[in-house]
């Protein structure tokens, strides 16, 4: 063998040494990276614009400065990036980073994430961010995780209804009308209420109540101000006096993505994640007193939900939606049981 072949092979070895050692692959792992954030809501700044955007601007800027720059952060607001269906899939997959996305979207993949958008079982912020450290919340981020998820910042978002017409409190007021609900249960208790269901993304409810294919939307507080409903609306319905529509939203990582990560970068994202919670839970209640003045200062009749209203879409949601949901697998049944211990009595 001449003396170039055997330098030529000498190098290739001491470099698959060097490739394949841990000190190497750790170095590795450590460069800066650029992960990317979708979600579906109008775009902003740090200071201004949809809390949803502003939380994910807060939270790449924060990790960022506690990795030292060993993290960095794109996003795409707007379905920009992708599909607001699509995200789910994409982070399972691995070939999305992280989104902010209602867990319910995902619920024709994971029949589990209707959870998350399930009518009348949560009715406070109390009660939807105590799932986080109870039993409840445990077996839903088991479920996640063994799907590819990671849960960084439990979100949730209390929801109004805005209607082109008369407005929607008690279940008898949707009869006949084309409704969006935004979860399969959801839209079940309102097909059960009269109503004929239509399916759509929270960014496209605008177009479809301009047009007239939508009479009414129920949607989070944030939503039915950012993405301008008012200028639709006739009638809104608050959750200032409570709500039956909770949604579970939270901002989500790839697991594939998360586990390559250095531990030192985990924790640095979960920390980070749940700073956030507290920013999110603030943003979400005062959105909620926000969302009145918006819609009487364009004209619309504003109505706040009350207790009595609230019970009587609880007792429809039991018999039928809840009943559905825990029929539909082991780990439905589960879930449902255990956030039933922590269901307030209304």
């Amino acid at each position: 063998m001449s003396v170039m072949n055997r330098s030529a092979m000498t190098r290739r070895a001491m470099l698959g040494a060097i490739a394949t050692s841990p000190l190497w692959m750790q170095s590795a792992w450590a460069q800066p990276g650029n992960l990317k954030i979708s979600h579906q809501f109008p775009g902003g700044s740090i200071a201004q614009g949809d809390f949803r955007d502003r939380l994910c601007r807060m939270f790449a800027a924060e990790v960022e400065k506690r990795t030292r720059g060993g993290l960095k952060f794109s996003i795409y607001p707007e379905s920009s990036l992708m599909g607001a269906n699509a995200q789910f899939g994409a982070l399972k997959g691995g070939s999305l980073d992280m989104a902010l996305v209602p867990l319910s979207y995902a619920g024709a993949e994971a029949p589990e994430a209707n959870i998350g958008l399930m009518p009348a079982l949560v009715t406070s912020y109390e009660q939807g961010y105590a799932w986080k450290d109870a039993p409840v919340g445990r077996e839903l981020s088991r479920i996640l995780a063994e799907q590819g998820l990671v849960i960084v910042s439990w979100i949730w978002q209390a929801g109004g209804v805005a209607s082109r017409g008369a407005p929607i409190v008690e279940p008898e007021d949707a009869r006949g009308l084309k409704v969006r609900g935004g979860s399969r249960e959801m839209d079940q208790l309102l097909r059960d209420a009269g109503a004929t269901v239509v399916e759509l993304p929270s960014n496209e409810i605008q177009a479809a109540l301009r047009s007239g294919s939508l009479d009414a939307a129920l949607t989070s507080s944030t939503s039915l101000i950012s993405f301008r409903l008012h200028e639709s609306a006739k009638s809104l319905t608050t959750a200032r006096g409570g709500s039956y529509w909770f949604m579970f939203e939270p901002l989500m990582m790839s697991r594939t993505v998360f586990d390559r990560l250095p531990k030192q970068q985990q924790a640095a994202i979960m920390a980070v994640g749940a700073d956030m919670e507290k920013f999110a839970l603030r943003a979400a209640r005062a959105d909620d007193a926000a969302v009145a003045a918006v819609y009487r200062r364009a004209g619309a009749r504003v109505i706040d939900m009350n207790t009595d209203s609230l019970r009587k879409w609880q007792a429809v949601a039991r018999t039928t939606a809840w009943k559905e949901f825990s029929e539909r697998s082991e780990n439905c049944a589960k879930l449902m049981a255990l956030a039933e211990q922590s269901i307030a009595v209304l």
